[in-house]
């Protein structure tokens, strides 16, 4: 028989059965945060990754190979313009790596003679089929002046660019063979015709 003493009660009869439990609200508090891991995505978030309603089927084969075709034309078009924008993945092999991309920023950083190639040949074509003989003359000194220092400087960027790579990569590790022509071929090139684009301003220090 067990005595209770007058004015004390057990703790099963002090506790109220309606009053909440804290203890097990905060291990409500941190399951839920523990499963949540992330805060809550905006609403314009949410909707922005909802997908959008699906296109119907095609009906016919000619409509399901228009369909292919512009979905081979996007893609087509996406990639390039990643090309564009040096993105690697998409750089066909001759253009890729830190070798290739140090030497386009070599080229595009300087102001190039060969940049004026297709001017220059353009002006010289008319001119030899000009009817006067100076005018002829004229044109092939142009172009043979033109080729004497387009050679000067082909020198002298090769040099630069050789000098930037035994910078950048003393130790060898990477391919440097045909970086040179590389460079050069892109500098004939004018400016806003070159691919991938160019990445540095004129005069920048790379």
């Amino acid at each position: 028989m067990k005595l209770r003493l007058p004015g004390r009660r057990d703790a099963a009869e002090t506790t109220d059965p309606g009053t909440p439990d804290a203890s097990s609200d905060l291990t409500d508090q941190q399951l839920k945060a523990a499963g949540k891991g992330r805060p809550t995505p905006k609403r314009s978030e949410a909707q922005g990754r909802r997908p959008g309603p699906l296109p119907p089927p095609p009906t016919t084969r000619k409509e399901a190979y228009r369909r292919m075709r512009e979905q081979q034309a996007s893609r087509r078009a996406g990639a390039r313009q990643a090309a564009a924008r040096g993105d690697e993945s998409f750089l066909p092999a001759r253009d890729r790596g830190p070798v290739r991309r140090t030497v386009r920023d070599v080229v595009d950083s300087r102001r190039n003679v060969g940049s004026w190639f297709l001017v220059i040949a353009g002006v010289a074509l008319v001119g030899t089929f000009a009817p006067n003989q100076v005018l002829r003359g004229y044109a092939s000194l142009l172009l043979f002046s033109f080729f004497a220092l387009l050679i000067v400087d082909s020198v002298v960027l090769s040099r630069k660019i050789k000098r930037k790579l035994a910078e950048r990569f003393p130790d060898g590790t990477e391919k440097t063979r045909g970086a040179v022509w590389y460079g050069i071929s892109r500098a004939t090139m004018i400016r806003r015709w070159r691919f991938p684009k160019p990445e540095v301003p004129l005069g920048a220090d790379v």
